[in-house]
Formats: C-alpha cells, structure tokens, sequence
C-alpha cells in the first residue's frame, strides 16, 4: 500500500541548486513555461546567489519578484527535511551525486515527496535503490533519478519504439546516438566518480540485484553484442557506456508492454572511422585516467561544476537519437531529437519531469521509478509541445 500524495503543502516544486549552470538554465525555462498557477521556490545554501538568480527570472517574469528563497545544505539535515517537507516534488541538480545527493532522496523519502534529478551515476541510483526505494513505496514518494539527457530520450524513445510494435511477443530495440556538443563540468566529475571507482558500481549492482524483483514470467536483459543487430543510417557504431540501457530495461521490467522476452542495446553512432577511433580512445583514456588518484584530480580540474557555454555555443549544438525496434515479424525505425543535450534539454526535460509529477494524471507508481514507468505518454506529450521530437521514420 502506498501513502496519498501530498496535497497541502506550501509549494508545488522546490529546485535545489539553482545557483548552478544546469540549475539556473532550469529555473528560467520554470519561470518562463511552468504550469498556470504552479507554486514553486528556489533552494541552496547562499541566499545572495539566489536572490541574484531571482532578480534574473524577474526579467522573464515579473511574477518572479515574489519567488521564495529557502535554506537547504546537504550538511544541514534540518533544512534538507525542511524542503522535503514543504514540496510536492523536489528538483536537484547538486551534483556529482554519490557525493551530495543521498541526504535529499532519504528526506523526500520518508515524506513522501517526488524527486528528480539529472544524475547518469549507476552507482548512486542503485545505491539509492538499497537504501530508499521501500520506504519510497511505503510513503507514496516516486525517485526518479535520470531526468536528462541521461536518460530521458533513450528511456521515452524506447518505449515510444515498443509502442508501434506488436504486443505480447518478444521484442529487440536498439538506440543509436548522436550529438553535437560538450559535456558539462557536473558531468565529467560524475563520469570521472564512476570510472574512478569500478569496484564500487559492481557491489552497488549486486546489492540491488539481491533485493530487487524480477518480472514474473518475462525476461528482460541488456544486450552485450559489441555491434548492432540493426543498421540506421550510414557510419560507424561502438557500444556506449553509459546508464542509459539499465533505466531503460528497468521500464521494460515494469511495463508488461515490453512482451515476454525484451532486450536492448545501445549505441553511438558516428559518420567517419576516424572519429569511432578517437572516440573509443577517449572513453579508454578516461577509464585508465580516472582510475588514478593522481591523474584523476588532474581531469578534474578541466571543468568545474557550475562551468557551461554560452547561448550562442548552446543554440548550434543538438543531438539525435534513432531506434530500430523488431519483434513480431515487424521492424520500425523511430527518432528522438532535440536542441543541445547537455544543458538546455537537460534543463527542460527536468523541468518538465517535474511539473508533470506536479500536475499530470498519472499511472499509480511509488519508490524508485523510471520516466517512461512512472510519466510515460504524459510526458512524451510535454516535451513535444515543448520542441522535442518524437516521430516514426520506417513504420512497421
């Protein structure tokens, strides 16, 4: 059994972190797109800075000016609580995230409060899974980790794909990948946490895999083939290793519209040999780096948290990620595109994850969830009306 849903508390959506790159990019797309009438507040540790943040929302909407202004500090169980309690949904974007995330996720689960974030760490999501997800169940509260670019077009794409495909047979999706642009500093720290500390991404995956259940009477897997079973497009394709295949057979062990027996592989896909090669060095270099106490504190000084591109440098960036869905005697090719991944998609898809957990009807789901078990349809619908693309190439 799971709790009601908070109905009587002071704010719709509270957004910690948003003092930070990603954080303030998604208070502006809150304030310039958020639902009619959705209360929201602004969350961190240094009142000057958001109120600095505020006076920058102002000029989008002059609404802004009465935005609250909250205390939270992940050092501060007390005021992290405080936010919890006084939310509806709470947004993070305080990263990396196996550093300063559990606090917020153990608050929002004993009070039933939504949470997302923007996190593509596995070892913290499985973590949080341990530690949280029954007594998310229990309070009613919905964790959603992954609400970026990691891992929302790949989680909704495949599930878009499962949908033009028959029911109730075994189906096989694979994603391809492409982007133009850079990653940002939040994010090479998380990559560098997680390269840096293989050994714990594996103990946090068998701890989850020890309490998690498994789909009665279906099968559900990642596929390990180095090289696609499906050809989209012309180029090259390496396999990619990134947390996105796990949150999207996580959907498919809780959606019975995955069929029987559902596998998955995921891709990048890029147009020349030589670019496949500098890009399977690079993630080499990065695990070999990261593994090093010496070379690790020295990638992490390239880029701070915080760090992002300008406007103009965002609006030429974007990325595109194509499926190729087969089960049935039938094959469908599909694509989800949008603008530049990093950040300003990352700053919408979260936004608007949030708002339709704020206010959107919406399948009964608690504890930890992903995107396509929890939102599914609803926001597939949100990020259409907000640019993002969702269509068929090849129908089956």
């Amino acid at each position: 059994m799971t709790a009601d849903r908070p109905a009587d508390r002071p704010y719709d959506i509270v957004l910690f972190g948003a003092t930070g790159f990603t954080g303030a990019l998604t208070a502006e797309y809150l304030a310039e797109h958020a639902d009619p009438g959705t209360r929201w507040a602004l969350a961190g540790r240094n009142e000057a800075k958001l109120a600095a943040v505020r006076d920058r929302l102002v000029k989008i909407d002059p609404a802004c000016a009465g935005l609250p202004l909250l205390h939270a500090d992940t050092t501060d169980a007390a005021s992290i609580d405080a936010i919890a309690e006084s939310a509806r949904v709470v947004i993070t974007t305080v990263g990396p995230y196996v550093k300063y995330g559990e606090p917020l996720v153990a608050a929002c689960a004993r009070a039933g409060t939504d949470y997302v974030d923007i996190t593509g760490e596995p070892t913290f999501v499985d973590r949080m899974y341990v530690k949280y997800h029954r007594e998310a169940v229990r309070s009613g509260a919905r964790i959603v980790h992954a609400c970026g670019f990691d891992s929302i077009p790949h989680d909704l794409g495949a599930y878009f794909t499962v949908k033009q495909l028959p029911e109730g047979v075994p189906l096989h999706v694979e994603g391809f990948v492409r982007v133009r642009g850079a990653a940002s500093g939040g994010t090479l720290h998380s990559a560098v946490g997680i390269f840096g500390d293989a050994a714990g991404m594996i103990c946090a995956e068998r701890e989850r895999r020890r309490m998690e259940d498994r789909p009665a009477g279906r099968k559900v897997r990642i596929s390990r083939a180095p090289a696609p079973k499906a050809r989209v497009g012309d180029g090259w394709t390496l396999p990619l290793p990134t947390i996105d295949p796990q949150i999207v057979t996580r959907s498919a062990a809780a959606l019975d519209r995955y069929g029987p027996d559902f596998s998955y592989g995921h891709f990048v896909a890029v147009k020349r040999l030589p670019s496949a090669a500098a890009l399977a060095t690079g993630f080499g270099a990065l695990t070999a780096l990261a593994a090093l106490p010496p070379t690790r504190r020295l990638l992490l000084r390239i880029s701070s948290p915080g760090d992002g591109p300008s406007q103009a440098r965002r609006d030429r960036n974007w990325f595109s990620v194509k499926f190729a869905g087969e089960g049935g005697g039938k094959r469908v090719v599909t694509e989800v595109a949008g603008g530049d991944p990093g950040y300003t998609e990352t700053a919408k898809m979260l936004a608007e994850s949030a708002l339709c957990l704020a206010h959107d009807d919406l399948p009964e789901t608690s504890g930890q969830v992903t995107t396509a078990a929890a939102m599914g349809d609803a926001l597939i619908a949100r990020l259409v009306r907000a640019g993002m693309t969702f269509r068929v190439l090849d129908p089956a």
